[in-house]
């Protein structure tokens, strides 16, 4: 355990050399100098005062490591399905390479190829605790599932041909692998490699046959012989092959092409789909022609002329029941002329047709039945419907098909993730109230039926503590879920957009709205889980404060209108008589007037927008079901026709009653105890006197333009690549502004002659800039029209700073942070304060005056005034947090939750109480806290209320951060941060030492670090896929006691025993022979494969599966064996090798001899 001595710190701080200790991995002193450029440039350390002697550090680099736990909702992009009746476990492949298995609750895994090919097929061994699956990149894999991790095996890779099929009978150990030039291969499961035995083309279709018949597109073992192999052709060719005889039983011709086939399960008919919309069933005795036609949505013609045709029947499925007639199921075959149709399953169950239509198109669907024997009546109890977009399962069971409820959190995606929040170790009364609350909104009519796929085992694990991830999305829905004990489920769901009037299209009226599509998008969140106050931040620039209740109400939603905007006319000479005055809406001054008296008026001239708002809140009285109730809500408004900025950051106090938030024209704070507005003033308003920067005033643009989404008009878009390794918010250096448009924006404010002579005083001589887009300083961006579109828009500015706010001069507030501190140097006790984080690195201190009492505070106002105490830092300032002089972390105070609509008169009629701060008596120096603060480049701690810089840490030089985090860890505290270079990095608290920097990964899209974020116990999420939530964790603990907490994906289950068939069935009913297939496709009947056909490639399987496995003489043992049998396999190839080498050495022996002998007797001139 590794001991920090402050004193030390302090004494090399008195010292004149500037070389003081700065913690470890810093590349600058700590001090003055350091932490506060030219702010406090005559700041000493003796001021500062002397804390405690020793502050231990319980965290080492040993308590950190980088894993993926687990993910949750979609599989993005799916292709492949497949089923394992007796394990009853479900796989779903996509088109990135991953695979997605899924039996019960809490049974969930993921695991990708390396080679990011799109999978093709999934076949189950059944019942084996395997997986095959076959990759665009004509690969075979062989997955163990019998660990919690699975693993390859083996793989396969075809190096002549296309995988276009595979098929793999049940209770086999044969794979039969179809091809895009029409061959079948064969393939032994268990040593993965290529018979020699191959069913070419040309000798499975006729001799007179002039042209190829495409490629495979089925194959299946007959249920009434295994020797007999139906192999389907693109073409309409189908060919029944006798694989003992190696020649073709019989050959079936249909004009139209093929897409699927499906025996009927006595083995004497097959039904086959087709590209006009037809199904063809055909019998084995008369394979002539078909024994029936039928093209079920085709219109039959008058004139008795056979049915139009439809769209492709993309698959069908033939199932038998031993009580009722049989399923024919099949998806596609709709009519051309119904083009708005949406895509179907079609259910044929004796004379009865149900079309189900589906939201999303149809991948892939599977037809659950309950033997897996293909020769007993398959009675198909449902249907999994793999959607492109959705997972459902059709219970075939009743007459009417509802579906079931799905347990698995796959709606996600319901409307586009803009943000996320997670928190661990949250209050455990908070899931089971939110899901009561949440319970009362399920939907009704689903199938009453148990979710048919019940596989796998999953336990609760040995981590108990609550979880909740929170999402915002596109339509201004919020989503809580439960996410304890690595699973997920949904708890409750707001949707904010109730509060507003919905916008009538087509009344020819002026919008206000900045964003066309997606107004209600959520953009930030902000949620205190102990007094349950919710606050979030729209797109449409406006937040909403949210009061939980267990009880319905009906009310009017209070709102307020805030004037956030700094414009100063054009700038032509520095007299100040040439500049018009500022408009005055609502005039804002440090004076601390409210604004909230401003009405919905439109200017004169030209109907330019003043005064209003984007949205219009409901003014009628609104019910409020139990849950979230917006308390108050408050907009920006436009000003002189200009749209009010986005904005870029939110907190909220429920202590103190006051919600803050900032855009990049200044910051505003709100009273929503008393409704009203505190503070509305510009950046550059905020620092006073203090101002360290040198600054430029700005004109209007000309020709405004306002956003369509929520991406950034810039004049030159960057690319993110060149982006990447610069953050243009922080072009400062030693507190001087390197960039010449590096100005700020102010509230509406009338300018005094003083306020002109400032400006000219910061910038005669330079030319006016143009003002930003309306989206310029925007956080995140949001959805704009399709979907892709949605995931892939990078907004190029705010904190994340990805783009130059400093092109467009904007100083945004990019952190808010309420505490209990010391404002000023001479404080001699903390008070309540906002701190202040901005784009150009500067952090402000704002001094929060309360009301002394309870029965004043709902009265009396509360007064806010700047400090005046400046901090710097380099890059924009993203987190906040306040430690003791214990170096322990100090909460911000909050107020204890009670219903506010309560029946009970007590309830609604007792105190306040708040959980508030105090220093313990034995605190009697001079520092009693430290602030710690990160900016996107580095990160400080400060000593207060001295304000010394006690450490520095340069994070990153040619990157920058895109969340940073204060988080608890084993009763500990560190700072977590996520660059945007891919790099997960932890530091120690107080002393910034690093104990964790790895490469994890890169943000090669901008979903990634819009969603990144950490929480308490070492763990983090982000958005892997427009669908897909990935959770980690950095805790070297949980990833110990991860395998421990997954679930495990293959139980021991008996398989059940195949029918009896009887006597007669017996022998009459099909094949006396036994069929033999290891003696048929083994390597002394049919020889080796050409090893230039395919490449064998061993997997990793064996040694992920044994990590898993305790050390000690059976895992010792293991090792050894999979050692040996890896040494074996090299050995084997190196004797092929030499064999190899052998007969060609033979062959050229045998040809020599020849030529000899040809030459042998010959004279000179014979030649």
């Amino acid at each position: 355990m590794k001991k920090f001595n402050f004193r030390k710190v302090l004494d090399g701080l008195t010292a004149s050399s500037p070389g003081g200790s700065s913690g470890g991995g810093s590349s600058s002193g700590g001090g003055i100098g350091a932490g506060s450029g030219s702010v406090h440039p005559g700041g000493t350390a003796g001021a500062a005062g002397t804390p405690r002697d020793e502050i231990q550090e319980i965290l080492s680099s040993d308590y950190f490591q980088i894993c993926k736990t687990v993910r949750h909702g979609f599989p993005y992009l799916p292709t492949a399905l497949a089923f394992d009746p007796v394990q009853k476990i479900l796989a779903v492949g996509t088109r990135t390479g991953g695979i997605r298995i899924l039996g019960r609750p809490g049974v969930d895994c993921y695991c990708q190829h390396e080679s990011g090919a799109a999978v093709l097929q999934l076949q189950f061994l059944i019942n084996e605790g395997a997986l095959v699956s076959a990759s665009s990149d004509d690969t075979l894999h062989l997955w163990n599932l019998r660990q919690k991790r699975p693993a390859i095996l083996h793989s396969l890779k075809f190096n002549r041909e296309r995988i276009t099929y595979c098929h793999l009978p049940f209770q086999s150990k044969w794979l039969y692998v179809g091809t895009e030039r029409g061959n079948t291969h064969i393939v032994n499961i268990e040593s993965f490699i290529l018979s020699g035995y191959v069913i070419m083309w040309n000798k499975a279709i006729e001799l007179s046959t002039k042209t190829h018949p495409g490629p495979v597109v089925h194959l299946s073992d007959s249920p009434r012989d295994e020797g007999k192999l139906l192999i389907g052709y693109e073409n309409g060719t189908v060919v029944l092959w006798d694989l003992r005889s190696k020649r073709a039983d019989l050959r079936v011709y249909y004009d139209e092409a093929i897409h699927s086939v499906d025996w009927h399960h006595e083995g004497k008919q097959f039904m086959c789909s087709h590209s006009d919309g037809s199904l063809t069933l055909w019998n084995l005795k008369s394979p002539s022609r078909p024994f029936q036609i039928t093209i079920p949505h085709g219109k039959i013609q008058r004139d008795g002329k056979k049915p139009e045709s439809c769209k492709p029947i993309l698959k069908v499925e033939y199932k038998t029941c031993k009580s009722s007639e049989p399923f024919i199921i099949f998806s596609g075959g709709l009519s051309y002329d119904k083009a708005c149709r949406r895509p179907s399953l079609t259910i044929m169950h004796g004379k009865a047709i149900t079309v189900l239509e589906m939201d999303h198109p149809i991948v892939d669907f599977l037809t659950l039945c309950e033997t897996p024997y293909p020769n007993e009546f398959q009675e198909p109890y449902a249907v999994v419907v793999l959607l492109e977009k959705d997972l459902i399962v059709v219970d075939l069971t009743q007459s009417n098909f509802p579906i079931f409820e799905n347990p698995y959190p796959i709606d996600i995606h319901e409307s586009p993730v803009t943000c996320t929040e997670y928190f661990a170790d949250c209050p455990p009364d908070l899931i089971p109230v939110l899901y009561s609350v949440g319970a009362k909104h399920k939907k009704q009519g689903y199938s009453n039926k148990e979710w048919p796929i019940s596989g796998g085992a999953w336990n609760l694990g040995t981590q108990t503590y609550p979880e909740i991830i929170i999402t915002g999305h596109a339509d201004g829905s919020i989503k809580f879920w439960d996410a304890s004990a690595i699973t997920l489920q949904m708890l409750y769901k707001l949707k904010t957009s109730k509060v507003f009037e919905k916008q009538k299209l087509g009344e020819g009226k002026p919008t206000a709205e900045i964003v066309e599509e997606d107004p209600f998008a959520i953009q930030m969140m902000y949620w205190c889980p102990e007094s349950r106050i919710f606050c979030v931040a729209g797109v449409s620039a406006y937040v909403i404060v949210y009061r939980f209740s267990k009880h319905e109400v009906n009310t009017e939603i209070v709102s307020l209108e805030v004037r956030l905007q700094y414009d100063i006319e054009d700038i032509i000479t520095p007299e100040p008589e040439i500049i018009p005055p500022f408009p005055d809406g609502s005039s804002q001054l440090p004076s601390l007037k409210s604004l909230s008296g401003s009405t919905n008026t439109v200017a004169c001239e030209g109907m330019m927008k003043d005064s209003i708002p984007c949205l219009s809140v409901k003014t009628r009285p609104v019910r409020m079901p139990p849950g979230y109730q917006p308390e108050l809500v408050i907009q920006l408004v436009w000003v002189d026709g200009e749209p009010p900025q986005q904005i870029t950051s939110l907190a909220v106090n429920s202590a103190y009653g006051l919600v803050a938030f900032g855009n990049c024209n200044g910051l505003a704070v709100v009273d929503f105890m008393q409704k009203t507005v505190l503070l509305s003033m510009g950046t550059i308003d905020l620092y006073g006197s203090s101002d360290p920067y040198q600054r430029q005033p700005r004109s209007p643009r000309k020709n405004k333009q306002f956003t369509t989404g929520l991406t950034e008009l810039t004049d030159s878009p960057v690319s993110l690549e060149l982006e990447r390794c610069k953050s243009p918010t922080s072009d400062h250096v030693n507190g001087h502004c390197t960039s010449p448009t590096s100005q700020t924006c102010s509230s509406g404010k009338r300018l005094s002659s003083t306020d002109v002579t400032k400006s000219n005083r910061r910038g005669p001589g330079r030319p006016p800039f143009r003002k930003a887009q309306s989206a310029a300083c925007m956080e995140i961006s949001l959805p704009v029209t399709t979907e892709e579109n949605r995931e892939n828009t990078f907004s190029r500015s705010r904190s994340s700073s990805v783009s130059s706010i400093d092109k467009e001069s904007k100083e945004a507030i990019t952190a808010l942070y309420f505490m209990e501190t010391f404002s000023r140097k001479n404080d001699s006790a903390v008070s309540p304060c906002l701190w202040v984080g901005t784009g150009l690195g500067m952090v402000l201190i704002i001094s929060l005056n309360l009301p002394a009492t309870e029965e004043l505070r709902q009265t009396e106002p509360v007064m806010v005034s700047p400090s005046g105490t400046v901090l710097t830092l380099k890059g924009a300032v993203l987190t906040f947090s306040c430690l003791d002089c214990m170096g322990a972390l100090i909460h911000p105070p909050y107020e204890v939750w009670r219903d506010p609509n309560s029946i009970d008169d007590s309830e609604k009629t007792r105190k306040r109480k708040l959980v508030m701060y105090s220093p313990s008596s034995s605190q009697d120096m001079g520092d009693h806290q430290f602030a710690v603060i990160c900016s996107e480049k580095q990160a400080k701690v400060f000593s207060l209320p001295s304000q010394t810089c006690l450490y520095v840490h340069n994070i990153t030089e040619t990157s920058f951060l895109l969340r940073a985090d204060v988080v608890t860890l084993c009763n500990s505290i560190c700072l977590a941060c996520f660059c945007a270079n891919g790099h997960i990095m932890t530091m120690s608290l107080p002393s910034l030492r690093p104990m964790l920097d790895v490469n994890y990964l890169p943000v090669t899209d901008m979903r990634i670090a819009r969603t990144f974020c950490f929480t308490n116990e070492g763990q983090a999420l982000y958005l892997s896929s427009p669908t897909e939530i990935q959770r980690l964790t950095y805790s070297q603990e949980m990833c110990d006691n991860l395998q421990d907490m997954l679930g495990d994906l293959f139980t021991a289950v008996e398989t059940p025993e195949a029918q009896n068939r009887g006597f007669l069935k017996g022998l009459f009913g099909g094949s006396g022979q036994t069929f033999d297939r290891e003696e048929l496709f083994g390597e002394a009947s049919a020889g080796k494969a050409s090893r230039s056909l395919a490449q064998h490639i061993p997997g990793s399987g064996g040694i992920e599966g044994m990590k898993g496995a305790a050390g000690g003489v059976i895992g010792d043992l293991a090792r050894a064996r999979l050692a040996l049998d890896e040494r074996g396999q090299r050995l084997g190839e190196l004797d092929e090798k030499t064999a190899t080498m052998m007969a060609s050495a033979e062959a050229f022996s045998k040809h020599a001899h020849e030529l000899m002998l040809k030459y042998k007797d010959k004279k000179w001139y014979q030649f």
